[in-house]
């Protein structure tokens, strides 16, 4: 009797082990990989205009200019700044995300026995979501503050009895990376970030030692998952049901099912993007030379809302769709492929 429940032990952990479910895992990261790698300048700069101060002028303003202005002040590895540590995020992130999608899938409809309607999709795609995002939230908070530490936005100067201090913002990371900073602004931006700083493991022990510890890295989360869990679900079922009208069988060539993912990304974004600039903010407030001190989710919404209106729960969503478009095109014709390389249904 116990060797019949050890078999049957072995065979439910060999079966979490398939080749199938391997294919999903190993399609999943390559696809997440190579979607952000695409959009890595678009990312940093969505990010960027999330949440730099809205009274400066020295704010990043359009697309163009900005990407202009990120590589003149900081040449190509300003385009990837931040792209290391989002990869090292993306690729557990986007690989638990499919894995579970198609596993809930076959979950809820009794592996075939019944339909997978709308709802059914929409479901397991939120629920893959909440399940990523919680496992890889670490890394996206470390990334999100390397992508703005090093970009020259204004910070908030503390007051002082000097006029002429307090009147100064230097850029946040002149000191290492902008051409054209003054030695006072170097001098300001390096006492407070150093070198070891603007690493992954730098900004780590930063964010812990001086932000409350191991749960300072889970600051904003809930606001994430609430935004995760509508979008990835959105963008599943979109996608899918776009799918099935633009890449009817015998039209399936490499434009459509591009198009499938672009679409479907952009709807989903556009919907669910507010829960994107709140966790930003959130990620940020520990940040006190960005200026942001929140108490919590809502209390970042009321002070946004209060001093930005509406429309600063959508900065940077321009930028953002430019980016979305082609990365979850990428992300979605990736995956397909390389799942199909590996033999995987």
């Amino acid at each position: 009797m116990a060797d019949l429940e050890k078999e049957k032990e072995t065979k439910q952990a060999v079966s979490w082990l398939s080749p199938q479910l391997s294919s999903y895992f190993i399609a999943g990261g390559v696809a997440g990989a190579a979607s952000r790698t695409v959009v890595s300048p678009l990312e940093r700069l969505k990010i960027i205009q999330q949440v730099q101060p809205p009274s400066s002028d020295r704010q990043y303003k359009g697309v163009w200019s900005s990407l202009v202005r990120m590589w003149r002040e900081e040449g190509f590895k300003g385009y990837m700044r931040g792209n290391g540590i989002n990869c090292m995020r993306i690729i557990p992130y986007s690989a638990v995300q499919f894995t579970t999608y198609e596993q809930l899938k076959k979950w809820f409809t009794g592996y075939g026995a019944r339909q997978l309607d709308t709802p059914t999709r929409l479901c397991a795609g939120a629920l893959a979501g909440v399940t990523s995002v919680c496992t890889t939230y670490p890394l996206d908070l470390v990334r999100s503050r390397l992508s703005i530490v090093t970009a020259s936005i204004p910070m908030q100067a503390a007051p002082t009895s000097s006029s002429s201090a307090s009147a100064m913002q230097p850029p946040l990371a002149s000191g290492y990376h902008t051409a054209s900073a003054s030695a006072a602004a170097r001098t300001a931006a390096s006492s407070i970030f150093s070198p070891q700083d603007l690493t992954v493991w730098g900004m780590t022990l930063r964010v812990m030692r001086e932000e409350g510890g191991f749960w300072a890295l889970y600051r904003g989360l809930i606001p994430t998952a609430m935004g995760v869990a509508p979008y990835v679900g959105i963008n599943f079922a979109a996608y899918e049901v776009l799918r099935g009208i633009i890449t009817p069988p015998g039209k399936s060539g490499v434009h459509r099912k591009l198009l499938c993912g672009a679409l479907a990304g952009s709807i989903s974004q556009t919907l669910t993007y507010p829960f994107d600039v709140l966790r930003r903010k959130m990620q940020v407030t520990g940040m006190g030379a960005l200026g942001y001190k929140y108490n919590g989710a809502m209390d970042a919404l009321q002070i946004i809302l209060r001093t930005e209106g509406i429309r600063g729960l959508y900065r940077g969503l321009w930028p953002n769709l430019l980016k979305v478009a082609p990365s979850i095109a990428t992300s979605f014709f990736t995956y397909e492929l390389v799942k199909e390389m590996l033999g995987a249904s």
